[in-house]
């Protein structure tokens, strides 16, 4: 569901628009778990590598690219960690939203779909 319409979803594309954009993207301890075990390291071993403090310092982020883009972003449009993404990756954009979201974002809105 839409945060401005609630009749209408956006079924994401996997244009990777969004991964490019630079922010936090937030890990909570038990995306940290799986997101570790997906890329075969120790939780200590993935916090000290590939997350930093968010801008918030309330939570950590995985950290950004040089150019801003999501750290597990390769290519165009492929998410190195797809089948475990953070939930804040997987409520894009029907739970949450940046500035400019529609200019970048390639998502097919939809009426009445029901959101996974």
């Amino acid at each position: 569901m839409s945060l401005d319409k609630p009749s209408v979803s956006y079924v994401c594309q996997r244009c990777g628009n969004c991964c490019r954009w630079p922010g936090d993207v937030i890990v909570t301890p038990e995306e940290i778990g799986l997101i570790a075990k997906h890329l075969d390291v120790s939780e200590t071993e993935f916090i000290e590598n590939y997350t930093r403090l968010s801008a918030n310092r309330k939570h950590l982020s995985i950290i950004d690219k040089e150019n801003g883009s999501c750290l597990f972003l390769e290519g165009l449009n492929n998410c190195k960690i797809q089948s475990v993404k953070p939930d804040q990756c997987k409520g894009f954009p029907n739970k949450w939203r940046f500035d400019g979201w529609r200019d970048v974002c390639e998502a097919i809105e939809v009426q009445g779909i029901e959101e996974n």
